[in-house]
């Protein structure tokens, strides 16, 4: 199963994937909104190989994932695989420079189940597409505009 979004903001592709990878507010957010988030690597820099454990409540459950930094394209994009019991996913985030002061960033997810259960969790969100669709594209939204806030504060 895929979702996928894309928006344009206004600032330069550069700026936007330092905002876009600026991990450690991402973990402060997902955590503001009831996640528990914890980076497990060791690793000193941004880069493959960055890793997190993750736990949220969805469909009434605790879930519990490991997130890896698989690809990091600077200013291009980057990749982020997950896995937890059963399910398996990816995240690609491209960024294309428009103009110096316009992006285009690219979001898609993919979820792929690996058992029983993980199967009838993905055919709910099948039936709840629309409505997570509409969320995704509200959340991206709200970021784009967010980082583009932030860009008009520095220029």
């Amino acid at each position: 199963m895929e979702f996928g979004t894309r928006e344009d903001i206004e600032a330069p592709i550069a700026f936007v994937f330092e905002q876009m990878t600026d991990f450690k507010a991402i973990e402060r957010a997902a955590m503001r909104r009831g996640a528990e988030v914890q980076r497990v690597d060791k690793m000193s820099g941004k880069g493959v190989g960055m890793m997190w454990d993750a736990a949220f409540e969805l469909r009434g459950k605790t879930r519990e994932i490991e997130l890896e930094l698989t690809e990091y394209d600077p200013p291009n994009g980057l990749v982020m695989a997950s896995r937890s019991s059963g399910l398996g996913g990816k995240m690609v985030v491209d960024l294309v420079a428009l103009s110096k002061t316009r992006t285009r960033v690219t979001m898609n997810v993919e979820l792929e189940p690996k058992n029983l259960t993980a199967k009838l969790l993905v055919q709910s969100l099948k039936l709840a597409r629309k409505s997570i669709m509409s969320r995704l594209n509200e959340r991206m939204i709200a970021y784009s505009n967010e980082i583009e806030r932030r860009y008009k504060q520095t220029a």
